[in-house]
């Protein structure tokens, strides 16, 4: 691979191809309906080029899941790992990049089979900064906390390609001096980052938002850091949260697969308690840090 070359390219099917390479068509779901999803992880190189890819196994599992949720076959998760095998034996750019995931239902004019391919590309300096914290600004959905209890098409926790809203979201947070959004429902209650989870330490214990009726996505970095907290001792569990909850915590972040653990210092202008032992705990569960 050629380092000059910003990103890596791999097609199902083709293998790594040359970045330049055509991926889809005009008329490609994906591209205009947004009728295909997505997932992202980390994937970090040593300076001998080789490469260890996070929980890799995880984001298939829900990459296969959102598949399914817009009504694409079962994918061949074998040829799945062959791909992203290769690519990472590509990829041999020292430090931290994001790993890409691409599904599409195919083309909308002319019949063609659903498509799929990988992205790596490095991490941007603006995701490394982060980690040290954030400002957030509460930005409504527009719905209530449990809109998507009894409405399949919705897409609740499916990681689709119609990001445009959560796009839209970072666009004007960071419009007005903000770093990162936080989702509110319209019944007041907190629910997840455009591109991230919320995690509260309060009452001796780690809280993030449920699943299911409101939508959110079920974040893997969340999971896997409850489950490391759980086998330490921590308590942890789910219930909605209010934004008045967050200002009384002990602390707040938002948790992402390749930015990993950033911790929120303010919401809307208002401080957020720190707790820079969490803060380390909590990159520590993550494994952000060793």
């Amino acid at each position: 691979m050629n380092s000059s070359v910003p990103y890596l390219l791999a097609i199902l099917g083709k293998g790594v191809v040359s970045p330049s390479t055509m991926v889809c068509h005009a008329d490609d779901l994906g591209l205009v309906r947004g009728d295909g999803v997505f997932d992202t992880t980390r994937i970090v190189t040593a300076q001998d080029g080789t490469s260890r890819i996070d929980h890799l196994d995880e984001h298939l599992s829900r990459f296969a899941r959102s598949i399914a949720g817009v009504n694409g076959p079962t994918p061949d998760l074998d040829s799945w790992n062959h791909l992203i095998e290769e690519a990472a034996r590509t990829w041999r750019i020292p430090g931290e990049a994001a790993l890409k995931l691409v599904y599409t239902n195919g083309r909308q004019v002319v019949p063609g089979p659903p498509r799929g391919f990988l992205i790596i590309s490095p991490l941007s300096e603006t995701a490394i900064e982060e980690r040290e914290g954030i400002d957030a600004l509460c930005l409504s959905r527009g719905v209530t906390s449990d809109a998507f209890a009894d409405a399949p098409w919705l897409l609740g926790g499916v990681k689709t390609l119609s990001y445009a809203v959560n796009v839209a979201a970072l666009r004007y947070a960071r419009s007005q001096g903000a770093d990162d959004a936080i989702f509110t429902s319209t019944d007041g209650y907190l629910l997840e980052g455009p591109t991230s989870g919320l995690v509260i330490a309060a009452d001796d214990g780690l809280w993030t938002t449920p699943t299911g009726p409101t939508g959110i996505l079920n974040s893997i970095t969340v999971s896997t850091v409850f489950e490391a907290a759980g086998e330490d001792g921590v308590q942890t569990s789910t219930r909605l949260m209010k934004h008045g909850e967050v200002l009384r915590a002990q602390g707040a972040w938002l948790l992402s697969s390749v930015r990993g653990v950033a911790p929120i210092l303010s919401i809307d202008g208002h401080p957020v308690p720190q707790d820079e032992d969490m803060t380390h705990r909590l990159r520590t569960w993550a494994g952000f840090e060793n």
